[in-house]
């Protein structure tokens, strides 16, 4: 764009166009603020990258092959799971995510989980998403029985699997007659639930009856509502899983069909295919449903494809708004880590890739988080991201709003105040975590890759591996597929790359 010409006014006042450099004075660039809080948006990116440097810790190859050892196990039990009654698929495929439950990795606002603590209680947490059911020979929409359930709820009748299915899963299912004669099988998540959970323990209490030298250490299995947590020690590693049963689908459910209509931030970045490869039923009830029958739409496998084109510094923003709002809005209970996610991406949508894309754009992104989750919970409405005639904020009170409003009003108005407390708490969980390994003794690991003679070495690739994706690759999702009958060897992909 050309420079704009001076005006005349300029010119009869007997200004040089042309300023000499004597007369040129260096005006210093006044820092960038935040309008709300007056804070400096230089000072706001660094506590970020501090905190995002706190939270992703590097692991060494002992940490990696802790690691392994503790998934090894987590499916070994659910080979034996299997075999106990042949309940579960034979040949399953799990999502693991990192991340707990409590972290907000899938949608479960469960008010009966217990609270653990990193550091206090455990080092790292994931999720495992096995299903109990799968329906993977469809093509077209899957329709589902919403008629008694709330938008994004579901029942699963038994009538969509074959005679054989409904014979092994009757014992948890709620049975219905029919005027006409007929008995309809809903598959019910307590019930299910209930199994998974005493099968595990069944299994566990096995296990621990004829302890080896190689096994982790159970320190806690616990169910949470419909979600089973263990605490497993490795070595100087204490790691917690939680368990969820699922249902598992191929392809893509009607009622999600129109959001495939719009326009999406992912759109030629990754395929359609992609995003619509499968979704689950999560154990979770709405808050008026049916908790024997209700079920919860989870899209947590297209969540994992779309986290790939979210970039680098909006996804530091979302951890480190996270952090501030997890403990400050648990009670009452009203606002999950999953609400954030979603408002992150509706932003995506919104707002132009140009502008997400800016790598010291961190501290505007954590603020606009932190606005939007303000406004929907004002007006109440945060809509779900895949099924957006859903509002999540539905069944909140308003004086429940009003009270989280103004507690996230005051961490709008002193942002970075509520980072350094952040940072403070994640240096004081390494160092609980560091005390306690030293405590333990983390170099008497015991993993059953170095129990195996001279004449079988660890495989250190599979260590050096295994360490590169966990520190490249936080929050991605491992798909396992397991055949119980063989758990030697590992059967796993990250995201698209198989191992």
């Amino acid at each position: 764009m050309a420079a704009p010409a001076l005006s005349s006014r300029a010119s009869s006042a007997g200004s040089s166009p042309t300023a000499t450099p004597s007369s040129t004075k260096h005006v210093p660039q006044a820092p960038e603020l935040d309008f709300r809080s007056g804070a400096r948006i230089e000072e706001l990116n660094r506590l970020i990258a501090e905190f995002s440097k706190h939270e992703q810790r590097e692991y060494d190859d002992q940490r990696a092959l802790e690691i392994h050892t503790a998934k090894d196990f987590i499916f070994s039990m659910l080979g034996m799971v299997q075999k106990l009654d042949q309940k579960l698929p034979v040949a399953n495929e799990y999502l693991l995510l990192s991340g707990g439950v409590r972290e907000g990795v899938i949608d479960m606002d469960l008010d009966e989980l217990t609270v653990y603590a990193r550091g206090a209680d455990y080092d790292m947490d994931f999720t495992l998403l096995v299903p109990a059911l799968k329906l993977h020979d469809r093509n077209q929409p899957v329709t589902l029985d919403m008629r008694h359930s709330a938008l994004c709820h579901s029942w699963l009748s038994l009538r969509l699997f074959d005679e054989g299915t409904i014979n092994k899963w009757k014992d948890c299912c709620t049975v219905v007659d029919h005027v006409n004669g007929a008995t309809n099988y809903f598959f019910s998540p307590t019930l299910v639930a209930d199994w998974f959970y005493e099968s595990i323990s069944m299994v566990l209490a096995e296990i621990q009856k004829k302890p080896q030298r190689g096994v982790p250490r159970v320190e806690k299995v616990e169910r949470n509502a419909t979600v089973i947590s263990i605490i497993l020690g490795v070595g100087g590693s204490r790691m917690l899983y939680d368990v969820v049963p699922v249902v598992s689908f191929k392809g893509w459910p009607a009622v999600a069909q129109s959001w495939l209509m719009e326009n999406h931030f992912w759109d030629g970045k990754i395929t359609e295919e992609e995003v619509i490869s499968g979704f689950y039923l999560l154990p979770a009830c709405s808050s008026t449903g049916q908790k024997e029958n209700e079920w919860r739409l989870s899209f947590a496998r297209s969540e994992v494809q779309l986290k790939k084109c979210i970039s680098a510094s909006l996804m530091q923003a979302y951890q480190a708004c996270k952090a501030l709002i997890i403990k400050l809005l648990s009670r009452p209970k009203a606002i999950s880590p999953y609400h954030l996610r979603s408002l992150m991406l509706w932003a995506c949508d919104r707002l132009p890739h140009t502008y997400l894309a800016q790598e010291d754009y961190a501290a505007h992104f954590l603020l606009g988080l932190i606005d939007d989750l303000q406004h929907c919970l004002v007006n109440k409405t945060c809509p779900n991201y895949f099924i957006p005639q859903c509002n999540m904020l539905e069944h909140l009170s308003d004086d429940t709003a009003m009270l989280h409003a103004r507690k996230l009003s005051s961490v709008r108005s002193d942002p970075a105040e509520h980072l350094r407390s952040a940072i403070e708490h994640a240096k004081a969980a390494s160092r609980l975590t560091l005390e306690l390994q030293w405590r333990g003794g983390s170099s008497n690991l015991s993993s059953p890759l170095l129990e195996t003679g001279a004449d079988q070495q660890p495989d250190d690739r599979l260590a050096k591996k295994l360490q590169q994706l966990v520190t490249e690759n936080p929050g991605k999702s491992i798909s396992v597929f397991i055949n119980p009958d063989d758990v030697t060897r590992p059967h796993f992909r990250i995201d698209d790359k198989f191992f």
